[in-house]
């Protein structure tokens, strides 16, 4: 796989081979760094051109997984695979029936009012993670890659008999889908096709589509996303020249929250959740010299801070601060 480069700016240059980017570390023109698992470097000088190739992603969504690829005529850089954001609409029903449940008991809580955003163009919480989750992967992209084109498989919502208008003005998927696809023309060059047209050019490279969705594997998402990067900016052979996959998953985050559901011992209900771990934010990549690189997560409300793996696995709840080394913040769990 091609190394990412960026100038001083943090301005994306077009990639370089491993070889040539270990040569300009070792002799000081460049330096290393990860960008959410991504190995990169950085020049230290001036680059000798600036011009860059058109480099298209192709987009395959889906209701479970995902897949991303960044391509060039000439190589395919990166192949991401990434579970889908689905789990906020069940949060926002929880958060809703804590507080109405509060209402009737005595805690704290406020009075009721009016819905403010009533008759108000907005996108429900559910719909505006799941697409923004997207974007923020383009965006995250974008920061390695000089990126031009974006090609997306367009989805459609099933019609619902006798609802007037559903598919452009009420359904969830349309809603947000436009949202998404307003936000990318803002940036980048658009282009959607459907699935059948998906199809047809998979079936004239003469590449299988997996059966197992949840298969971790390239041919499962990321062979769509690939022939929709390659219906944009072409390539060189009709082979595919990179079946790497990088995996990536939105980070679950319990916000926080008065109380937890169900009471504790002696009818008591303590606080849980929250963005701040004893002074260190949620989610933030930290070397521990026993578990090496980990995450901060949970809530502590004794001294100590409860480390996670990359894979989501907790390893302690008591770990000390001179034991780690505070890195930087994490968007997404990666493997």
């Amino acid at each position: 796989m091609l190394v990412p480069v960026v100038d001083k700016k943090r301005n994306p240059l077009m990639p370089t081979t491993p070889a040539r980017a270990r040569k300009w570390v070792k002799s000081g023109k460049a330096t290393p760094f990860f960008r959410n698992g991504v190995f990169c470097v950085r020049l230290n000088v001036e680059p000798s051109g600036t011009q860059t190739q058109d480099i298209a992603v192709g987009i395959d969504p889906g209701s479970k997984k995902e897949g991303f690829t960044v391509k060039s005529e000439k190589s395919t850089y990166l192949n991401v695979q990434a579970d889908a954001h689905n789990k906020v609409s069940k949060k926002v029903e929880t958060r809703r029936q804590l507080r109405r449940g509060r209402r009737s008991r005595k805690c704290p809580n406020r009075k009721h009012r009016t819905n403010r955003m009533a008759n108000k163009q907005r996108l429900p919480a559910g719909t505006r993670t799941r697409w923004d989750w997207k974007l923020r992967i383009l965006n995250w992209l974008s920061t390695m890659f000089p990126i031009t084109h974006v090609c997306i498989e367009d989805i459609k919502t099933q019609t619902r008999q006798g609802a007037r208008n559903w598919n452009e003005s009420f359904s969830p998927l349309e809603v947000g889908k436009q949202w998404f696809y307003t936000e990318i023309q803002k940036r980048w060059i658009l282009v959607t096709l459907r699935g059948f047209e998906t199809k047809a050019i998979r079936d004239s490279l003469g590449l299988q589509k997996s059966g197992n969705k949840m298969s971790n594997d390239f041919n499962a998402h990321c062979v769509d996303s690939w022939c929709l990067a390659y219906h944009v900016i072409g390539s060189n052979t009709d082979q595919v020249d990179n079946t790497c996959v990088f995996y990536v998953s939105p980070i679950p985050i319990a916000r926080r929250q008065l109380h937890r559901q169900n009471p504790q011992k002696g009818g008591r209900r303590p606080r849980y959740g929250g963005t701040m771990c004893n002074g260190i934010a949620k989610n933030t990549l930290v070397k521990h010299v026993t578990y090496g690189l980990t995450r901060v997560s949970g809530y502590m409300e004794k001294k100590g801070y409860s480390l996670y793996a990359l894979g989501g696995k907790r390893l302690t709840q008591s770990a000390k601060r001179e034991n780690f080394k505070v890195l930087t913040r994490l968007n997404f769990n990666y493997i």
